[in-house]
């Protein structure tokens, strides 16, 4: 992932600032990065990459399937969970791999 790029094709329409939650079955408890970013007060988009069926909170729906890897592959993830802060259709910021709660603001 390069910061300023702009997002691979994606089936929902981008808002000014979002998140972006790339993720696959094998990433264990997501419970705090989930609440993490849900209270950041963007939009979230949950991508479950990988072609395993993995959940997402109630009230997102993940975008699945080989199109959804496809997705995670352009971006060149390196490690699963990826969560980028996405502004204008833009990477601004991206975290991968191991998360701790910190770092994501209430969105303006």
């Amino acid at each position: 992932m390069r910061l300023g790029e702009l997002l691979p094709a994606h089936p929902w329409q981008s808002a000014e600032r979002e998140v972006v939650v790339v993720y696959t079955h094998d990433c264990g408890d997501l419970g705090e990065l989930w609440g993490a970013v849900l209270r950041s007060g963007l939009p979230v988009r949950a991508v479950n990459a990988e072609d395993v069926t993995s959940p997402a909170p109630a009230g997102l729906k993940p975008w699945r399937g080989p199109e959804a890897t496809q997705f995670a592959r352009q971006l060149k993830v390196g490690t699963y969970p990826a969560v980028l802060l996405v502004r204008g259709g833009r990477i601004l910021n991206a975290w991968e791999g191991t998360f701790q709660g910190t770092g994501l603001t209430k969105g303006e």
